[in-house]
């Protein structure tokens, strides 16, 4: 696990998260409605509430934007009605590309994530089409601060029943779970006085693609990025090993 990071893909995420703040709430707004619609306002009685109250606060949400979305979720959301749905496919030079979505409108959203494609030469495919090329993967991403022993970090994640830790990168940790042990790991490591840069379960690939040639660089980030910034897609997830200059702030 620890030979492919994905550190540099999360840090681009929140210089793109930073820019549109509103947005990024917006899209844990959504996850807060499908969980508490599955399993109550109550996060003390609802863990996955629980793990995505964590990723909120991992992307600097306020407690009071936070709360007022359980309040709408549970009380306010009229006949809206909130479904997930996955999207897989191929983005030029054969990369895989996974779109996890969030819609009150199936049609609208799978018309969206079709064009995304097609407008940048790549294709759609069907469930389970790529998806077998990822292995999904809580991932706790924790700033390295001075003083901070690489051996005592890895004993305190296994002791919590972490799979392993990334200790590669300059800057951070990166601690590995099952998905079904996130949720206790977080909140084990938490009541430790660790606090996340990244809390969340990810889709992370197998193998990467090296992608060099330029042309087929762009097309794949405008497709990424045109994934990212359509309100119903959540995450997006991808093999492709593109060019650190991509990565750039």
């Amino acid at each position: 696990m620890s030979g492919h990071s994905k550190w540099h893909n999360i840090q681009a995420k929140k210089g793109k998260a930073d820019a549109k703040r509103g947005a990024i709430f917006t899209k844990i707004g959504r996850e807060i409605a499908i969980a508490v619609r599955e399993g109550g306002a109550n996060p003390e009685n609802n863990g996955k509430l629980r793990d995505i109250i964590a990723k909120a606060k991992a992307n600097n949400m306020p407690n009071d934007n936070i709360q007022r979305s359980i309040k709408k979720a549970s009380g306010e959301m009229g006949d809206v009605t909130y479904e997930t749905i996955t999207y897989e496919g191929y983005a030029p030079g054969g990369v895989a590309v996974i779109a996890d979505c969030i819609t009150d409108n199936r049609n609208r959203t799978a018309s969206d994530v079709r064009h995304c494609f097609a407008k940048n030469g790549g294709n759609l495919g069907t469930t389970g089409s790529v998806g077998f090329m990822f292995d999904e993967k809580g991932v706790l991403v924790v700033e390295r601060t001075p003083g901070m022993d690489e051996d005592e970090m890895m004993m305190m994640a296994l002791d919590a029943g972490a799979e392993d830790v990334n200790s590669e990168e300059p800057d951070v940790f990166e601690i590995y779970t099952a998905p079904n042990d996130f949720s206790a790991v977080r909140e084990a490591l938490e009541q430790q006085g660790l606090t996340f840069l990244s809390a969340e379960v990810n889709k992370i690939p197998q193998n990467t693609v090296a992608v060099t040639d330029p042309d087929t660089v762009l097309k794949i980030q405008k497709l990424l990025d045109m994934l990212e910034d359509n309100d119903d897609v959540q995450n997006v997830y991808h093999n492709a090993d593109l060019p650190e200059e991509e990565d750039e702030e």
